[in-house]
């Protein structure tokens, strides 16, 4: 491998994944491999998905797939016909992973899953990314990403304390994590394959990619028997009777959206640093002048009442709300206050960290006749650095080239397949 190729260099993947595993080939073409997005001939049903460039609702101009589909090439190919999954087989014979997302049995009915590919490849690696993986009570069910992330316990960690469960914003948190979980198993499978010439079936549960991210929660359930839930702005603290729980607000508002901040003392001595700091900056503009005074190192919040620490905290927001985002920020990171900015996005994308970083990447859209900026490198490699080949495909946009140039099909035979329904 030469310095700057991609770390997957010279891999072919073969992609038939809808929503549930979109981001499982962009990561793997993002670092380098020739991923083929297997689309039916209509299309892929996930370019219906909104929102749209422009509002124009086009298969074409799905934001959702650009964003899930960059280093891809396309062809259109219905493997439910003969001479469809013929040029399939065809094509795994070149290819090293397969990654599908179709219910579990589908593929064995065709007669294209895991046991009959290596038929045709040996050494071939089959990725399947489903709601609830190949085997159990809820295999065959249904699930849209919704249901992922309640099901996998996303939900209940988020919201406000005392209503009910809420999920992350509307973009898919349960495809995006099972996609991710797709490209790791694979790679990891490749890797095997590299050292031992071997290949393996690697079977993705949405599910369980969303309960690998709660963290410490289920822990938390095993050993103290608690459920961790959603309490929305607040770090609450559970104290015996009869103080009980105390809510300390970390989310406040400025002058132009929000800022996390922490405010307190008490044995965190780093806590009565930055609550000190800002006290003397609100001092100095005739501010928190009743907290001139206060020793912080004293602060207990095993015993504060909850009317005492609401009036500390509204004293301090009356100041924050004087104040900008970034005014807060760029203070707060010369006077040592533990404090930053809840970010929007518009916000992220004049990130001058993000910007240094060269983080976004500017990709062409031709048929648009526009540049898009797109996230770009989530790790930064010396030797085999990621990078957005290719904005995401038109539909069957390389069928000439993969079919005519790679697999030596004719014109005559391409338009039989065509009138076949087969591409």
């Amino acid at each position: 491998m030469k310095d700057g190729e991609g770390l997957l260099e010279g891999c072919r993947v073969l992609d038939l994944t809808d929503e549930k595993g979109h981001l499982c080939g962009k990561v793997l073409g993002d670092f380098g491999a020739d991923v083929i997005k297997v689309e039916r001939p209509e299309g892929d049903a996930s370019r219906s998905i909104g929102p749209f460039f422009n509002d124009v609702a086009d298969p074409e101009r799905s934001l959702f797939w650009f964003a899930g589909n960059t280093s891809k090439r396309s062809i259109t190919l219905n493997i439910e016909s003969r001479e469809g999954r013929d040029i399939f087989k065809r094509l795994v014979e070149t290819a090293d992973i397969v990654v599908e997302s179709f219910e579990p049995g589908y593929m064995n009915e065709i007669g294209l899953d895991y046991p009959n590919l290596r038929m045709v490849k040996p050494d071939i690696i089959m990725t399947s990314i489903t709601p609830f993986g190949q085997e159990g009570p809820y295999a065959h069910y249904q699930a849209t990403d919704l249901i992922g992330v309640s099901m996998g316990g996303l939900t209940r960690l988020l919201g406000e304390l005392g209503r009910p469960p809420v999920r992350m914003s509307c973009d898919p948190q349960a495809y995006f994590h099972a996609g991710l979980q797709g490209a790791t198993g694979s790679m990891m499978a490749f890797y095997y394959r590299e050292i031992t010439g071997e290949g393996q079936y690697v079977d993705v549960s949405m599910q369980a990619a969303v309960v690998l991210a709660l963290m410490h929660a289920p822990e938390i359930q095993e050993l103290m028997k608690v459920n961790v839930i959603g309490t929305g702005q607040f770090f609450v603290t559970v104290r015996p009777e009869p103080h009980g729980f105390l809510f300390a607000r970390l989310i406040m508002p400025c002058k132009d959206g929000d800022v996390c901040c922490t405010f307190g003392g008490g044995a965190f001595r780093g806590q009565v640093q930055s609550s000190e700091a800002l006290i003397r900056w609100a001092n100095e503009e005739g501010m928190l002048l009743e907290m001139r005074d206060m020793d912080l190192s004293k602060f207990n919040a095993s015993t504060i009442t909850q009317v005492e620490l609401d009036r500390q905290y509204n004293l301090v927001n009356e100041f924050l709300k004087t104040k900008t985002k970034a005014e807060l920020y760029e203070e707060a990171v010369k006077r040592g206050i533990m404090l930053a900015p809840c970010n929007n996005i518009e916000d992220i994308m004049k990130n001058a960290q993000l910007q240094v970083r060269g983080f976004w990447e500017k990709i062409e859209h031709p048929e648009l006749g526009e540049i898009i900026a797109y996230p770009g490198a989530p790790v930064k490699m010396t030797q085999t650095p990621w990078k957005i080949s290719r904005r995401a495909p038109l539909i069957g946009e390389h069928n000439q080239e993969v079919y005519m140039k790679e697999l030596q099909l004719t014109g005559k035979e391409m338009d039989t397949l065509q009138s076949k329904g087969a591409i």
